[in-house]
């Protein structure tokens, strides 16, 4: 496999691309995505046995049972983030070792658990998104890897973040003759 079809395997939907500007509907969009993610991934995987859910998507990467935990890992870290952001003054946060995390026993538990919390997640997260004026969105948190971080281009990158997760295991099922 090539270098160019690895990296179309990493990233089926392109990197994230930041606008430079962030207009009130594409926050309304980005909040869409994120309400409706949790249903549409798990339409997507509902059927998948084991031996689906411990395929990896790629040479190297993670399982789909990994991709799913990892998911709401990733948006648990981001909805808390969001709460610091919104109740401290550029709050420095914390970052996480999402490999290392790919790597515990709670990655090789049952998808239900991570759907579930998912489904959780997500509507609250979207109440609080919905909730927010346009200002709001404007607050910054410092990570310690990217540095500063505006709530409005973390919206859009978690929306990005679930399509692109939600690709790799579609893009699988595809190659795979699942659906």
């Amino acid at each position: 496999m090539t270098s160019e079809e690895i990296e179309k395997l990493k990233y089926p939907i392109g990197k994230f691309d930041c606008p430079l500007e962030v207009s009130p509907q594409k926050i309304m969009d980005c909040i869409s995505i994120l309400e409706h993610f949790p249903d549409r991934l798990k339409n997507l995987v509902e059927k998948f046995n084991d031996a689906r859910l411990d395929t990896a998507y790629r040479p190297g990467g993670w399982t789909v049972r990994q991709v799913i935990h990892h998911l709401s890992d990733s948006h648990l870290n981001a909805y808390i983030r969001f709460k610091w952001t919104l109740t401290e003054e550029t709050p420095a946060i914390k970052a996480y070792y999402e490999d290392k995390w790919a790597k515990l026993p709670d990655y090789t538990a049952p998808i239900d658990i991570s759907l579930n919390m998912l489904d959780a997640l997500h509507k609250k997260w979207t109440l609080l998104l919905k909730s927010l004026d346009f200002q709001s969105l404007n607050k910054i948190y410092i990570h310690p890897e990217s540095g500063e971080n505006i709530l409005k281009n973390v919206v859009g990158m978690y929306a990005w973040h679930s399509n692109h997760h939600f690709a790799h295991i579609q893009n699988l099922a595809k190659r795979e003759g699942w659906v």
